[in-house]
C-alpha cells in the first residue's frame, strides 16, 4: 500500500524496540513517504542518528539547536510540515509526558505544535504496559484524538512473554496506508485552477515593469488544494519558488498576456478558479527590440491597459464553477473589495491590506479578510501563509459542498 507524497515526522524514543526504527524508515521511504526523524536524546543510546539519517535521506533532529551553533530546529515548522506524526517506539516515559503536556525535548515540542494526525506505537515491558498509570495516559491520549497502534504479544526484553512488543514495521506501514486511503478527501475528483506570482511587462529586452509579489500565498493555496485531493493547475508568473506536489501541474508564464491566455484556456475544465497572481494593470504599448540607451532628456513610455483576466473569467463561468478573487487595498478596504467581488462575479474575495504589519508582498505571514457574495465577512489573524492557505481552502470546501 502506498504513502506516496505523505510527509511523515517519525519520533523515536528510548526503547529497545528503537532498533526496528531503521526498518520502519526504510519501508516508509519505499512506500513513497518523505520522512523526517526526531529522536529523544536517550533514544540515541539504542540506535544512532547516522543510521536513520542515511535511511531517511534527511538529517535527524535531536536537540532544539543545531550542533550548538544557536541555530534553531524549528519544532513549530516541523509540526506544520507533517501530514502525520508517528512515534515508534513510544516509551512509557514519552507517553506519560505527552498525556500531561510536558515539553522538555524537541519531539514533545513538535507534538504540541502538530496539527496533523498523531499515531503512537507503544513499546515497553508487560508490567509497564498494564500499569494503571500507563493505561490512564493512553486513555487520555485517545481522548485528545491520538490513535494507538496496539502492541503485539511475544517475548520481551525482560524475558517475560506477553503484550508490549512494538508492532512490526510492516504492520505499521500497512495500517497507516489503510487509514489514509480509507478516507475520502473532500476535493477528490475536483479540478482547481490558480494563478500566482508577478507578471513582467517588458520595456525592452532587459527592462520590465513588475511588482513585489513573491507567489508564496498562491503556491501555498495550490499545495493545500492538492493535499485535499484536487488536481491543480498552477499558472505561475516569475517566482523563486518551486512546486513538486504530484497533483499540481505547473504552467509557467511571464507577461499578463500570457497569463490571460493560459487562464482563459484552462477555465472551462476546472471546478474552482482562484486569481492570486499580481497581474500588471498596464503594459508598454510597444516593446523596444533593443536595449534603450540612456538619454539626457526624460524618457516617456506609453502604457496601455492589460486584459482583465478575472472579469473575462467571470463572463465565462458555468453554474458549477466556484470563482475566487484577491484584493490588495490601502484604503476603504472592505468597501473596495466588496465592489470588486460584484464587478468581477466572484463567489468570494480574499482581502489583503498593506496597512497590516507583516502581511502582503514578500512576507511569510499574512492577515486576510474573506467576503462572500452574501456579504458574510470573516476575519483571520496574522498567520503563516501555509496556515492561511488551509483556512482559505477549508472555506472553499464549505461553500461548494
Amino acid at each position: 500500500m502506498s504513502l506516496k507524497g505523505k510527509k511523515i515526522v517519525l519520533g523515536v524514543t528510548a526503547s529497545i524496540a528503537a532498533y526496528k526504527a531503521a526498518h520502519l524508515v526504510r519501508l516508509l521511504v519505499k512506500s513513497g513517504a518523505e520522512v523526517q526523524v526526531i529522536m529523544t536524546q536517550a533514544a540515541t543510546n539504542f540506535i544512532t542518528p547516522l543510521t536513520l539519517s542515511t535511511l531517511s535521506k534527511n538529517p535527524v533532529f535531536v536537540d532544539f539547536q543545531k550542533d550548538k551553533t544557536g541555530e534553531w530546529n524549528n519544532h513549530v515548522a516541523l509540526g506544520l510540515w507533517a501530514d502525520m506524526l508517528l512515534i515508534a517506539p513510544a516509551s512509557a516515559n514519552t507517553i506519560a509526558k505527552m498525556a500531561n503536556g510536558f515539553c522538555d525535548n524537541l519531539l514533545l515540542a513538535t507534538y504540541l505544535s502538530a496539527r496533523c494526525p498523531v499515531y503512537l506505537c507503544p513499546a515497553m515491558d508487560l508490567d509497564m504496559l498494564v500499569h494503571p498509570s500507563t493505561y490512564a495516559n493512553l486513555a487520555k491520549l485517545r481522548q485528545y484524538g491520538n490513535q494507538i497502534i496496539e502492541s503485539g504479544e511475544g517475548e520481551l526484553a525482560s524475558g517475560l512473554f506477553g503484550k508490549g512488543r512494538m508492532a512490526e514495521p510492516e504492520e505499521i506501514v500497512a495500517w497507516l496506508a489503510s487509514q489514509y486511503t480509507a478516507k475520502s478527501l473532500p476535493l477528490q475528483g475536483k479540478k482547481a485552477l490558480i494563478t500566482a506570482g508577478a507578471t513582467r511587462e517588458y520595456i525592452d529586452p532587459v527592462r520590465f515593469i513588475s511588482n513585489n509579489s513573491s507567489g508564496k500565498m498562491g503556491y501555498a493555496i495550490a499545495e493545500s488544494l492538492a493535499e485535499e485531493g484536487a488536481m491543480v493547475t498552477l499558472v505561475s508568473g516569475k517566482t523563486s519558488l518551486s512546486m513538486h506536489h504530484e497533483n499540481v501541474q505547473m504552467v509557467a508564464v511571464e507577461t499578463a498576456e500570457q497569463m490571460y491566455w493560459a487562464t482563459i484556456n484552462a477555465t472551462p475544465s476546472n471546478d474552482i478558479i482562484i486569481h492570486c497572481a499580481a497581474v500588471a494593470d498596464y503594459t508598454p504599448k510597444e516593446m523596444a527590440m533593443q536595449k534603450i540607451k540612456k538619454k539626457e532628456n526624460e524618457l516617456f513610455i506609453e502604457l496601455v491597459k492589460t486584459k482583465d483576466i478575472a472579469k473575462e473569467v467571470g463572463n465565462l463561468l458555468m453554474p458549477h464553477q466556484f470563482h475566487v478573487g484577491f484584493a490588495l487595498e490601502t484604503n476603504d478596504e472592505v468597501k473596495n473589495a466588496s465592489e470588486k467581488l460584484l464587478r468581477k462575479k466572484f463567489d468570494m474575495i480574499i482581502l489583503n491590506s498593506l496597512q497590516d504589519k507583516g502581511a502582503g508582498f514578500e512576507h511569510d505571514t499574512n492577515k486576510i479578510t474573506i467576503i462572500d457574495k452574501e456579504n458574510n465577512i470573516t476575519y483571520f489573524p496574522l498567520k503563516s501563509k501555509n496556515e492561511l492557505a488551509k483556512d482559505i481552502v477549508n472555506v472553499i470546501i464549505s461553500k461548494i459542498k
